[in-house]
């Protein structure tokens, strides 16, 4: 058996006569990480929701790459059904990507909706946008998030060994071609067509939370110390990032 790589290495593919930009990876090494990431805190997600947080790892991995290097992005799909909140963030310049599903004390929604908040540096304020999407595909929740918040064509394509790709069309897109793009045309695609790989990016499942940069959260709790722990000596905190579980004592508090 081959070794599994540490990081997700994510191609950007400039179609040349296409005019499209191409981004694809094998996410192993990022699933990898996340389950390990699961067994250490003790989580377990239902089959249907571990797929939909690792689809919108992996769509938001693409994104990312088809961003400038210096973004931050975040996530978040607030569903109806199943009532829940999914939550992904990640940056090029960390070469990380990270996230959890919120399934407790999650308001029911009247529809499906999806945030997107973009922090760059020197910008004062995130961008943000908000849409309605349909389904629980985060796949297909792609080309509905490109046509209204980035106003440009794109569809992404789950394919076989956990490999994903996600297709955006640049001006002057031969939009004949796109629109009649699938998954085997995408497999003969460097043979097929002119491509010019243009970048290389790498990631990781990571989230880089400690307990104390969790801990500063309870401050304002100190002066309230028989009211926060009741009976107990430790009380457990959970990351909001990527669920991670943390055991806190009254004396890290006092």
């Amino acid at each position: 058996m081959h070794p599994v790589e540490e990081f997700t290495r994510i191609e950007s593919v400039f179609v040349r006569k296409r005019n499209a930009l191409v981004l694809r990876g094998q996410f192993t090494p990022i699933y990898t990480d996340y389950y390990l990431h699961l067994m250490q805190h003790g989580i377990r997600h239902p089959a249907e929701l571990d797929q939909m947080l690792k689809d919108s790892l992996a769509m938001l991995t693409l994104h990312l790459v088809a961003r400038p290097w210096a973004e931050t992005i975040a996530w978040t799909a607030s569903l109806r059904a199943p009532r829940l909140n999914l939550f992904v963030t990640g940056a090029s310049t960390t070469e990380s990507v990270t996230g959890r599903i919120f399934t407790e004390d999650v308001r029911e929604p009247d529809r499906n909706y999806f945030y997107a908040q973009t922090t760059a540096p020197n910008q004062h304020e995130p961008r943000t946008s908000t849409l309605e999407v349909d389904g629980k595909d985060p796949v297909a929740w792609i080309s509905q998030y490109y046509e209204q918040s980035e106003q440009r064509p794109a569809k992404a394509f789950r394919l076989d060994d956990e490999v994903f790709t996600l297709v955006a069309a640049q001006p002057d897109c031969d939009m004949a071609w796109f629109d009649a793009l699938d998954a085997e045309a995408l497999a003969t695609l460097d043979k097929t067509e002119e491509t010019s790989l243009l970048e290389t990016r790498r990631f990781r499942f990571h989230c880089g939370c400690t307990l104390e940069r969790i801990l500063p959260v309870l401050g304002g709790w100190r002066e309230r110390l028989d009211e926060l722990f009741g009976e107990s000596d430790f009380i457990k905190l959970q990351c909001p990032r990527c669920a991670a579980n943390y055991e806190v004592s009254r004396d890290m508090l006092a």
